[in-house]
């Protein structure tokens, strides 16, 4: 068992993304990661962080009586221990799992939820998805597309329909990127196309718009 991981922070706060925004949640973010979105807006994760035993962590989320808990980064799927810590932290409530597409997620354990990133070409990353995780989703995982403009947008929906991604998870999120592709743009696109798909918006950057990270 790998009994520790490097720990960028944790923090209490509302899940921001996916069909689980709203609900409160204790967040655990992994430091590193091996890809350079455009738009990342969690730079100060891909390195420092502290090293933190992982039933630490576990107690931590019981201790926060919280229903939720999310490990996220970075990219969580780069550190061996990541595994160990969710099987521990899935005994202890309804977990989550955000990761950017890049590694296998075959081996995340059972019950924990994976929210998959697919980077789309505006991101600058698109070459390093890992095209077989789409096929490999299970019922309760949920895909994201982070859209930079419209070529994303084409992209993401020829994605979705060749690997039959509606069908396939729980859901399929597609957000604007900040800054790039404003919300009422891409609304009005899945709206046009009666697409089946789920608009994204970043609830916690509604909230705290102010915040920087912790949030």
């Amino acid at each position: 068992m790998q009994k520790t991981v490097q720990v960028c922070e944790t923090f209490t706060s509302l899940q921001g993304e996916s069909t689980f925004a709203g609900w409160p949640c204790f967040f655990i973010r992994l430091t590193g990661c091996n890809l350079r979105c455009r738009y990342c807006d969690t730079k100060y994760a891909w390195r420092g962080g502290r090293p933190c035993p992982i039933d630490k962590l576990a107690a931590d989320f019981k201790a926060s009586r919280l229903p939720l808990v999310e490990v996220t980064g970075g990219e969580p799927l780069l550190q061996p221990g990541v595994y160990d810590l969710l099987k521990l932290l899935v005994k202890r409530g309804k977990t989550l799992l955000e990761t950017n597409g890049s590694f296998d997620i075959s081996h995340v354990p059972e019950d924990v939820i994976t929210i998959l990133d697919v980077k789309c070409p505006g991101s600058g990353s698109a070459g390093q998805n890992y095209w077989q995780n789409l096929r490999c989703l299970r019922h309760e995982d949920e895909v994201k597309f982070v859209l930079c403009g419209r070529k994303d947008y084409e992209w993401a929906r020829q994605v979705t329909s060749k690997y039959r991604l509606i069908k396939r998870c729980h859901a399929v999120n597609f957000s604007p990127a900040g800054g790039l592709l404003k919300p009422q743009t891409l609304a009005s696109w899945i709206i046009k196309d009666c697409l089946p798909v789920r608009l994204n918006l970043q609830l916690h950057k509604q909230i705290w718009p102010t915040l920087r990270r912790g949030r």
